[in-house]
């Protein structure tokens, strides 16, 4: 198999380049054929530094040379729709980093282009939480608990002061789908506006109920005073707390405590139920791209795809638009 990258920032170099180096060596089949990206030093570097055959500056020109057996699209927001049209239109699998555009038409967009030819091209969109070892743990847990009564979902960072963090806060929005194992059937917001830190900087507060019936509250503070996620999940008798590895270090390699009756019932290290002890293997950059490759090497649907992934995009756009609630 013919593996391409088309990307090569700082998020291809600290998590989709040694997730791939290190599935080309786990792999006899795959090849890790070429890298792209506008800047030609980035691209010889990735190059370089993970083994890929060549390095291309236009991604038409390495599809055209190339032929790749599967692509890794990771580019920056307002370019995605249109490079993985590109990848989609000739019929090429592709995992595509998240979000998978800058709203609800351009997914649209690009699953009429996966569409296409009356059968859909796979490919997947990189919520790397759904792969992350311990929150995989924690919805195994979760499920054998029973019915769900609520998620809490917290997402911190260092002056972030974006005009707009819904592509951030979209994996928080996406992880609770995960964990919930239900789509949001509505929510509430209220943004906290801090105009003096700089246009669009805000708290955002979720209030929402699912379509299993479990209520959820998120909040995203991109100017706290550390970078972390947590998790807490309640059901009957049980009570779940997850701290999620981040790159920062703070919580890593991640630490899962589960109470039932009052009691400690387990408490689990990150690097107990993982690949390994880099970010990229506890953040599950690696179980997502060697899920992608085993389904495309199976001819099996990867997930998540385009539809699967529309809502967590749809709920992002407003948050984005600064609206009140949603509504399935």
């Amino acid at each position: 198999m013919k593996l391409c990258q088309i990307g090569c920032g700082e998020h291809a170099r600290v998590a989709h380049g040694p997730s791939q180096a290190r599935c080309a060596r786990e792999r006899r089949d795959l090849v890790l054929a070429a890298c792209c990206d506008l800047d030609p030093a980035r691209a010889e570097s990735l190059r370089r530094e993970f083994g890929y055959a060549r390095a291309f500056t236009d991604p038409v020109t390495m599809l055209d040379a190339e032929r790749p057996d599967a692509v890794v699209v990771v580019v920056p927001v307002e370019w995605t729709a249109a490079v993985a049209s590109l990848v989609l239109e000739r019929g090429i699998p592709l995992l595509l980093e998240k979000p998978p555009g800058e709203s609800v038409a351009e997914v649209d967009r690009l699953i009429a282009a996966a569409e296409k030819s009356g059968r859909s091209v796979p490919h997947q969109v990189a919520f790397n939480r759904r792969y992350a070892p311990s929150i995989r743990e924690l919805r195994r847990r979760i499920e054998e608990a029973g019915k769900l009564q609520h998620l809490h979902y917290e997402m911190t960072r260092v002056e972030r002061r974006d005009p707009d963090f819904s592509t951030t806060a979209i994996h928080g929005l996406d992880a609770v789908r995960y964990l919930a194992g239900a789509d949001y059937a509505e929510a509430r917001f209220r943004y906290r506006e801090m105009p003096e830190l700089g246009q669009g900087v805000a708290d955002i507060l979720v209030d929402a109920v699912m379509t299993s019936g479990a209520t959820a509250h998120l909040a995203f503070c991109p100017v706290a005073g550390v970078m972390v996620e947590r998790a807490t999940a309640h059901a009957h008798g049980h009570s779940l707390f997850l701290h999620v590895p981040m790159w920062s270090g703070v919580d890593s390699p991640g630490r899962l405590w589960h109470f039932t009756g009052g009691k400690l019932a387990a408490e689990v290290s990150g690097d107990q139920v993982g690949d390994g002890t880099a970010l990229f293997e506890l953040g599950g950059f690696y179980r997502e791209t060697a899920a992608f490759l085993d389904c495309v090497a199976g001819g099996r649907a990867p997930s998540p795809g385009l539809r699967e992934s529309r809502q967590s995009v749809e709920i992002a756009q407003r948050i984005r638009e600064r609206r009140a609630v949603y509504r399935a």
